[in-house]
């Protein structure tokens, strides 16, 4: 019976242990899913404003609660600091992004994601240049994307991450924070797809919470299997040795 005690403990433990990582594991999916639906309400709730000049928005810090409005901005583009930006999906499409700074008309100088071209036969299709003169551009605020220095900074013309301010210090200009994520441009910006806004479905994060509250059920009720089994299997022995003890006396 002590060694049952023992190995029933050992059991015990090692489920509880393994129970609290599944309940965390659900825990951080719900965090997700209420992460996803607080964006997905920011999204609608900022699409719904009007365009707005852009200065009205791009005077302090982006945040998550300033993005997918939309703005419009006027200015030239600075074509000798355009960067690609690697492994982007778009559509399902994998591909790059093309970000340049735009000199605004107050001096400025603002980021804009051009677009996005896709991947064929190995390579990604550079987009045509980009308009000269002036131009007038309309998309959505965002934030800057976060991640190691070696994903934000830039090298040999292209980057993975758009940070404004690692691309500045690596350009030499001074860029506001944030950037702007093209929706249309006048004159025309042809070659390059809008990269448009995110799916406003809530993702797989409920049913994975679910699956990992169910693994911490089935591990506990996997144990309470086992040591029935266990007792089941103590009793048999002692019938057993109770039989073979009355026929040796018989």
């Amino acid at each position: 019976m002590k060694k049952l005690w023992v190995r029933w403990i050992v059991l015990v433990v090692f489920v509880a242990l393994l129970g609290a990582v599944f309940v965390r594991l659900g825990e951080w999916q719900l965090h997700r899913l209420e992460a996803r639906r607080e964006r997905n309400a920011i999204v609608v709730a900022n699409q719904a404003l009007p365009v707005q000049p852009w200065d009205q928005v791009f005077h302090h810090p982006i945040a998550e609660g300033d993005q997918w409005q939309r703005v419009t901005v006027t200015g030239t583009y600075l074509p000798e600091h355009q960067l690609e930006v690697r492994y982007r999906n778009v559509g399902g499409s994998q591909g790059s992004e093309w970000v340049l700074p735009l000199r605004t008309s107050d001096g400025r100088l603002v980021l804009v994601d051009r677009g996005f071209t896709s991947r064929g036969n190995g390579e990604v299709a550079r987009p045509a240049a980009a308009p000269a003169g002036q131009v007038t551009v309309t998309g959505f605020v965002r934030r800057n994307e976060q991640g190691k220095a070696n994903a934000t900074t830039p090298m040999q013309g292209s980057v993975r991450l758009i940070n404004a301010p690692a691309i500045s210090a690596a350009i030499g200009q001074q860029l506001v924070d944030g950037y702007i994520q093209a929706i249309s441009s006048t004159p025309a910006d042809p070659g390059l797809t809008p990269v448009g806004t995110p799916e406003l479905d809530e993702g797989p994060h409920l049913s994975y919470a679910i699956q990992w509250f169910l693994f911490t059920v089935i591990a506990a009720g996997g144990v309470l299997i086992l040591v029935r089994a266990d007792l089941r299997e103590r009793r048999r022995k002692r019938a057993r040795a109770a039989q073979l003890n009355a026929a040796r006396q018989a």
